[in-house]
């Protein structure tokens, strides 16, 4: 080496000390200066960001017992407290990390100089930054700057300035924490590869332990691997784990804190990690598993929609107790995949259940043939085929129901009306096309609506009262009803009334309304499209329920008639508690009387014929022995190309609907209970695959309970009417 080198490096070295000096004396040299006074804004505000900002941590979800059915995060992270982490962990990290961890205030001068000099003079490449500086580095890139790449960036930038920031932080930091909180802080936040934070989550992801059964060797893997986490993956890189593993024994011996003896033989035994990878929950939804993931997502969608952020939801480290039933889901699951197999293609069968109440309509159970999860080859789906609005056919005739509520509202009838069933009929009223057309009758006009019956009630006598009409499911006599009413705008406002507040708020093909959609097909709601506008009395099709629906909905309107006329959310939350287990409020919306008691009651009375003999669900009840009061009303699409049933106990709302969830034209093909097909006939019905999984579901979820009767009917909703 010439001299002149050795100068030159000696000068070079010279200056990086008196730079290092400076970096001690800034907080009091630096104080008179603009740019040290910038410079000192700068470091405090990181100061502060590291105290206020927490690290994210993983949200539970459960059922209704508390029993754990899925986590939702970002970083896989399980909090350790200092009692936790055993002496082993400890040691481990600090032999190799930061060996004069309780000496220095901070910053190791000495160290650092001694790598300034081993860096400048050619010899191996030397770290110099303590724990407390990881601590603050690890801290900047894992949580504050988390999702903001540039700032990760500068957080590890190889500069001067940088390692100052970092250098004066961590010597704030050791006069507010203790050596122990730096520590237990350090290994609550580092990354262990794989998205695997802290000691806590290592632990059980590596070895399926809790953090304080760390092994001797176990502990000095996973303190080998924060250095370079992705060279020193054990399942990538066996070899290269092992032999960081064998440095941190080393270490551990140079630093006294392991007899060689036991460090040669730990440096014998494998790594023993788990088989395959780390062993960590998903991350979303899927880990409910193929039942219970429709009802955690909508648990998700309920909470975005109450106002949480989804950073929030993933990274508040919440606890989510819900209403789920597990018993009560599991049969749901079995009786739906018992009516369609769930690798059917494009055919999906749900049933939604929701426990009717005056103070709160909670949900029970969320549940479809399809399992939920990623493998649509399986038949599995991530689609809230039970709670969204995936139905695009309509219910079908279940939308009677709404056509009743008003009609009893208005005075346009009572339960005991007498109605006429022709078989054929053309309203002057309506607009809208029709499944029939009368042979004879008055000339079409530009407005009219023609259709005609499934069956042929004029043989019976042409009349019946309106709950025989609910029972049997007429079309004309529902459309001569919405005539009795006026226009449609009552009817419409009461399936909102009762329950069907999404469905009515989103347009025609199922979608949201964008306000900001100049398309009117688009922007235009189910509300705004079916109900009256002026010189227009609406479309006459809506009672037969032509329209996307939520099933989640459907149930929920069945809660609210077996409610007295209360509607409440379908919620899915027994309560939410933050990181340190205090109450988190969420927004809910409040319990509304929509109708009269006394109306709801006579309603319910009116519905409960469905399942006797003469019922379009009496098939279906007959074949579980059904015996208990209840509600319900089947629902079939045109050219049967979906169907519903909703029904109600006193205990349990539910709806079951049969459906396309890819969409398509044409029927759907019932070949008896778990042979439904999209071809080869069109004769599904509300009182076949809707019916079966309903009542193959409550019969078994009812079990042991005893009957409940419906309310008494009101005596002012029971006859008359025009």
């Amino acid at each position: 080496m010439r001299k002149t080198d050795g100068l030159l490096k000696l000068i070079g070295l010279c200056v990086l000390a008196g730079v290092l000096v400076a970096g001690m004396l800034f907080p009091v040299a630096g104080a008179a200066g603009v740019i040290s006074n910038q410079a000192s804004e700068t470091v405090d505000k990181t100061s502060s960001d590291l105290a206020d900002i927490p690290p994210p941590l993983v949200t539970t979800i459960t059922d209704n017992t508390g029993k754990q059915i899925a986590t939702l995060y970002k970083q896989y992270r399980i909090p350790t407290t200092e009692a936790q982490i055993n002496d082993a962990m400890k040691w481990a990290l600090i032999s190799v990390e930061d060996k004069r961890f309780y000496e220095h205030n901070g910053v190791d001068w000495k160290g650092t100089l001694r790598a300034a000099v081993s860096n400048s003079t050619g010899g191996d490449t030397q770290g110099a930054s303590t724990l407390t500086q990881q601590y603050v580095k690890n801290y900047l890139i894992n949580v504050v700057y988390r999702d903001d790449k540039p700032g990760q960036k500068r957080a590890q930038e190889q500069s001067v300035a940088r390692k100052l920031k970092e250098a004066r932080i961590a010597i704030q930091l050791e006069t507010k924490l203790n050596k122990m909180q730096i520590l237990t802080g350090y290994l609550n936040v580092v990354e262990f590869s794989r998205e695997i934070f802290g000691v806590g989550a290592a632990a059980q992801a590596y070895f399926n332990t809790p953090v304080d059964k760390l092994t001797v060797p176990q502990a000095a893997l996973l303190a080998g691997l924060v250095n370079n986490p992705i060279q020193n993956d054990p399942w990538k890189n066996p070899a290269k784990a092992t032999e960081r593993r064998n440095l941190v024994l080393d270490r551990m011996v140079d630093n006294q804190k392991l007899g060689k003896a036991d460090a040669e033989r730990f440096k014998a035994e494998p790594l023993g990690v788990t088989e395959g990878g780390p062993q960590k929950p998903a991350s979303n939804c899927t880990g409910a598993g193929t039942e219970n993931g429709f009802f955690c997502q909508y648990v998700e969608d309920y909470l975005l929609k109450s106002g949480m952020t989804k950073d929030d939801l993933y990274t508040g480290g919440y606890v989510v107790k819900t209403t789920l039933d597990e018993r009560a889901n599991h049969e749901a699951k079995m009786s739906a995949e018992a009516q369609v197999k769930k690798t059917q293609d494009n055919v999906a069968n749900t049933l939604s259940l929701v426990k009717p109440g005056k103070n709160r309509h909670e949900v029970v159970a969320l549940a479809a043939n399809r399992d939920y999860g990623l493998d649509e080859s399986q038949g599995q789906t991530t689609y809230a085929l039970p709670s969204g609005v995936y139905n695009t056919a309509g219910a079908g005739s279940s939308y009677k129901v709404f056509t009743a509520a008003a009609a009893l509202e208005a005075g346009a009838a009572g339960i005991n009306s007498p109605l006429p069933v022709p078989n054929f009929y053309t309203s002057n009223v309506f607009a809208g096309g029709g499944n029939k057309c009368a042979p004879t009758g008055p000339p079409l006009r530009s407005r009219w609506y023609c259709l005609g019956n499934a069956g042929d009630y004029e043989a019976a006598g042409g009349n019946m009262s309106l709950q025989q009409a609910l029972q049997t499911s007429p079309n004309t006599a529902f459309v001569i009803l919405e005539e009795r009413i006026g226009n449609t705008g009552p009817v419409v406002e009461m399936a909102r009334k009762l329950g069907m507040r999404e469905t009515m708020a989103s347009n025609l093909g199922g979608g949201a309304v964008d306000p900001n959609s100049d398309n009117a097909s688009v922007n235009t709601s189910q509300l705004q499209a079916y109900g009256p506008r002026p010189g227009w009395a609406g479309t006459g099709a809506f009672t037969l329920g032509v329209s996307p629906l939520s099933g989640l909905e459907l149930a929920n309107v069945g809660a609210t008639i077996m409610s007295g006329g209360v509607w409440c959310p379908p919620t899915p939350l027994s309560g939410v508690t933050d990181r340190d287990g205090k109450p988190v409020p969420v927004k809910e919306a409040a319990c509304e009387q929509v109708v009269p008691e006394g109306l709801a009651n006579t309603l319910a009375v009116g519905m409960s014929k469905d399942d006797l003999p003469g019922g379009t669900a009496n098939v279906a009840a007959r074949g579980v022995n059904w015996t208990r009061p209840m509600i319900g009303k089947t629902g079939t699409t045109q050219n049967n190309g979906s169907a519903a049933f909703l029904g109600a106990t006193p205990q349990l709302a539910g709806a079951a609907m049969v459906f396309r969830p890819k969409g398509g034209s044409g029927g759907l093909c019932y070949l008896g209970p778990g042979n439904v097909t999209t071809r080869g006939c069109e004769n599904m019905f509300g009182g076949k695959t809707p019916a079966q999984t309903w009542f193959g579901a409550m019969s078994k979820i009812l079990e042991g309970q005893e009957p409940a009767p419906l309310p008494p009917p009101d005596p002012k909703y029971m006859g008359g009417g025009r």
